[in-house]
């Protein structure tokens, strides 16, 4: 992201973990937090942007609307998704992939201007992202340690936003079964996941359910911008 002339950066650092202060005027605007490769912007969308992508996401969730996915070897996730885009995340029984179609037939709605708009800020790349996952975590969902590994080139970076209920977000590397390290997540928070972190292992234990107004029946979405092909 651009620094305006007023705006100062502080750095401490050890080992696994980076931080960043972006200070405008002598106030703290956000944190760039560095773990295990992940960058994460700390209170990187303000209240009325977090509330402006809600309204932005309400024709999406009209056109897609949110589904359980089954998974291989039975059962459901716990987390309902979605997607926006050209293609959109899906799984069943025969494995795990990207389509082209909601599961109800119909093509994915485009993604919203406002999410491309922090990809860009973030990225800097030209390329789009031509899947937005959403994920709608309620009470008692979770994620377990996973890799990001379904899309065609790994040179391109997920970027991940959090709007809703706090999150316990895990860390790993890209070894599964090794050390892990976690950090909650707050509502407007985004990361970006890429070069030495694009394939490490991470997930969600947790949602601390009621910690944000946001939602008005609480949980968390997360949004996942992802370039596919």
């Amino acid at each position: 992201m651009p620094l305006q002339a007023s705006v100062r950066i502080a750095k401490c650092d050890s080992q696994r973990f980076f931080a960043r202060d972006v200070v405008k005027n002598g106030i703290i605007i956000m944190s760039v937090l560095r773990l295990r490769g992940f960058q994460i912007h700390k209170s990187h969308l303000d209240s009325a942007a977090q509330r402006a992508l809600v309204e932005a996401l309400r024709p999406v969730l009209r056109a897609a609307p949110l589904f359980s996915p089954s998974v291989p070897g039975g059962g459901k996730m716990s987390v309902r998704m979605t997607s926006a885009g050209k293609f959109g995340w899906f799984a069943d029984e025969t494995g795990y992939r990207y389509a082209e179609n909601h599961p109800k037939g119909t093509g994915w709605p485009a993604i919203p201007a406002p999410i491309l708009a922090i990809w860009r800020d973030l990225t800097g790349l030209e390329r789009q992202p031509d899947s937005c996952l959403l994920n709608y975590y309620g009470q008692d969902a979770k994620m377990g340690l996973h890799q990001d590994k379904d899309e065609a080139d790994f040179s391109f970076p997920v970027v991940s936003i959090s709007l809703g209920d706090d999150c316990m977000f895990r860390m790993g590397d890209a070894r599964r079964g090794g050390k892990t390290d976690a950090i909650w997540l707050n509502s407007g928070d985004v990361g970006v996941m890429g070069g030495e972190a694009r394939l490490n292992y991470h997930g969600l234990d947790r949602i601390r359910f009621g910690s944000s107004r946001l939602l008005p029946k609480g949980g968390r979405i997360n949004l996942t911008l992802r370039v596919v092909t």
